[in-house]
């Protein structure tokens, strides 16, 4: 299967798909959220080795609530093409993830169906969706059936790569990459039967450049929907492409997160939707202990971190900071005091961040310093410990609580006891403590000799 590769060195694409300089080193500002919602979706594509074994249950709404649900246990069932089976196959997937038993069935029926879902990263719905385009292109017809709108340039690519190993059988099946860079001369019709691109580059030969037909569409994509809206200009780019497909073109749109904003925009795309959501996990905090250590600057935070270290063996832990000034500082610190040190922060590259993480699930590093952004969806078994040296908040002030849910819980995972310790050095964020002990109805006790004690049984 050959793909139109971009030429470029020494640049990479923006979030708009606009090629930048590598080294443009400027400082982000309030979009660095947004940016890093991108940036971490690649993350958790490179550092993915196998799919997540969720607990979440699905749940189904069909469009049509007469038809019998239909779920499938092996891919055998689906009767796929014999070049597409073998394709799933030499990819090492043995039979269909979760969201892949209820979800394939309703992408390959027959008359095909609109699909709205929400799945997390690692569940194996890229492969679903790259699934659902193979199956209804012609490749002996030279001209785009199937388009694929991804955030940013970085994530297309880890789409195209996964429909090269899932094409790789069909040798007449090309692919196209509509992104910035990729320049074509005019007027020139493409003969790639998949395009997967940004939403303006996608808009721009659809419509000014007519590099695409889009009347002749049969399937379009729009994943990761939640990391797109949080880009100005995609919702508007994509509903444009929207509105030019024929009526009949199958609509495929998946998010990893459900709010208002995704939900409204989902509906404008994707008409009559059959709708695949995860039930809310419990939040469960039961197998994680929870203290907090009174401290009264950044210095005593920091001797009271060595002093916990030196009482109990850990296996890893996770700190987590507030900012990459003090992330970087305490990590310089920690590095002086003899501990094997990993530092994760927002101006890395993400193959940088994806070998850090790599070196602490291999225990090279047994700390990870990290400040929030950096940190969503790490699970590495063997982290006993999280502190959070700073206390999330938002960017009022007021305490984070899904944020601090999210952090803590990278212990006690896998049926593990866990332990969180919280660095209080002022009334402000013991206020802060408060209100997250009353959001979550569980008491956060006072760290004291005793509980160390306590804790290094646990740990052994």
């Amino acid at each position: 299967l050959s793909t139109l590769h971009l030429k470029d060195e020494k640049t990479k694409p923006d979030a708009n798909g606009a090629v930048v300089k590598a080294d443009d080193n400027v400082e982000k500002t309030e979009d660095e959220e947004k940016e890093d919602r991108a940036a971490q979706s690649l993350l958790n594509k490179l550092i993915r080795s196998n799919l997540v074994d969720t607990t979440n249950q699905v749940e189904v709404l069909q469009r049509d609530p007469t038809s019998p649900l239909y779920s499938v246990k092996s891919f055998e069932e689906l009767r796929l093409k014999p070049q597409l089976l073998q394709g799933v196959y030499a990819m090492g997937f043995n039979r269909p993830s979760k969201i892949q038993e209820n979800a394939l069935p309703m992408m390959l029926a027959e008359p095909p169906q609109n699909l709205i879902a929400q799945s997390q990263s690692g569940t194996g719905k890229t492969a679903a969706f790259v699934l659902a385009m193979l199956s209804r292109v012609e490749p002996g017809n030279k001209y785009p059936q199937c388009l694929c709108l991804s955030p940013t340039y970085e994530l297309a690519l880890q789409t195209g790569k996964v429909i090269e190993q899932m094409g790789n059988f069909y040798p007449d099946l090309k692919l196209a990459y509509a992104v910035r860079g990729n320049k074509l001369e005019r007027g020139q019709k493409i003969s790639e039967q998949i395009v997967i691109g940004t939403p303006g580059t996608v808009l721009d030969w659809c419509s000014k450049l007519k590099f695409i037909d889009p009347k002749k569409i049969k399937v379009f994509v729009l994943d990761e929907a939640d990391v797109m809206i949080a880009t100005q200009g995609h919702q508007d780019q994509s509903i444009r492409i929207q509105r030019m497909l024929p009526r009949d073109c199958q609509m495929l749109l998946f998010s990893a997160t459900f709010e208002d904003s995704v939900w409204k925009f989902a509906q404008k795309v994707v008409p009559d939707p059959n709708i695949i959501k995860l039930k809310r996990e419990e939040e469960t905090l039961d197998t994680i202990k929870q203290y907090y250590v009174l401290c009264n600057n950044r210095d005593e935070k920091f001797r009271a971190l060595c002093n916990i270290y030196g009482a109990i063996t850990i296996a890893q832990a996770m700190i987590f900071c507030h900012t990459r000034k003090t992330a970087g500082w305490l990590a310089a610190e920690l590095s002086r005091e003899g501990h094997q040190v990993a530092l994760l922060s927002g101006e890395m590259m993400v193959e940088q961040r994806a070998a850090v993480i790599e070196r602490f699930r291999e225990g090279k590093e047994k700390v990870l310093v990290t400040t929030n952004v950096c940190a969503r969806g790490i699970d590495v078994e063997q982290v006993s410990v999280v502190i959070n040296f700073d206390l999330p908040v938002d960017k009022d002030g007021n305490p984070d609580n899904e944020t601090y849910l999210h952090r803590i819980g990278r212990t006690g995972r896998f049926g593990k006891r866990g332990l969180a310790i919280n660095m209080v050095d002022s009334k402000h964020s013991m206020n802060i403590l408060n209100r997250i002990q009353e959001h979550f109805n569980k008491k956060i006790n006072k760290l004291d000799t005793d509980d160390l004690d306590e804790i290094e049984k646990i740990n052994n």
